[in-house]
């Protein structure tokens, strides 16, 4: 089964490298028991109290910036009045190289969803539409389930269970996904047969 999985995720690296071999790979994966546990404790305990107040998350960081900010504010004030020193803040500001470097990656990342966009408008290639599509489906389905707050908490609880599962079952969730896989290719090719009857006029 290890050779297949090298096959079907074209890796030969660890799941533990992929994810980047220090710390949070470790958490993700379990290997630091007492950091994920209270990870997932943490995650679950405030979506309870979420639920259970009926807080939102921009409700939650506007009010601790809210208090932030004006402990800030009384402190820079009173210390100006008492002669003290002011807090101990660093200034804040974007360089211009970071900005360069955060434009280009931007450019490059748009300018490959434009030209997706466009393969896809023209009819260039149906399994990259299939794929999108599907995509989209999925996103449509989950955001008619769950609110943001509820799709944050989730996705923590996907990262810190997902990876560790994967890791322990791989063999067995290699060979399912390669069932799967040959089945949906068996499926779009009859379908796109179905839908070119020249093809299978050639063939």
């Amino acid at each position: 089964m290890g050779s297949s999985s090298d096959k079907l995720f074209n890796r030969d690296r660890t799941i533990h490298e992929i994810l980047g071999g220090g710390i949070v790979a470790d958490v993700m994966l379990w290997k630091k028991k007492n950091v994920s546990v209270g990870i997932v404790t943490v995650t679950i305990a405030s979506w309870m109290v979420f639920e259970a107040f009926a807080y939102t998350i921009f409700t939650l960081i506007s009010s601790v910036l809210l208090l932030l900010l004006s402990i800030l504010f009384l402190w820079s004030k009173s210390a100006s009045i008492l002669n003290r020193p002011s807090p101990p803040l660093p200034e804040f500001q974007i360089s211009e190289a970071m900005a360069e470097e955060a434009s280009i990656w931007l450019r490059i990342h748009v300018n490959k969803l434009l030209q997706v966009s466009h393969d896809i408008a023209m009819a260039r290639d149906s399994e990259l539409y299939t794929k999108v599509a599907v995509s989209l489906f999925l996103l449509s389905l989950i955001g008619s389930l769950m609110d943001f707050q509820t799709l944050c908490h989730t996705s923590v609880l996907v990262v810190m269970t997902v990876p560790a599962f994967y890791e322990r079952y791989e063999d067995y969730i290699v060979g399912s996904i390669e069932f799967i896989c040959n089945k949906t290719r068996e499926l779009y090719l009859r379908l796109e047969i179905w839908g070119n009857p020249e093809n299978k006029k050639l063939s």
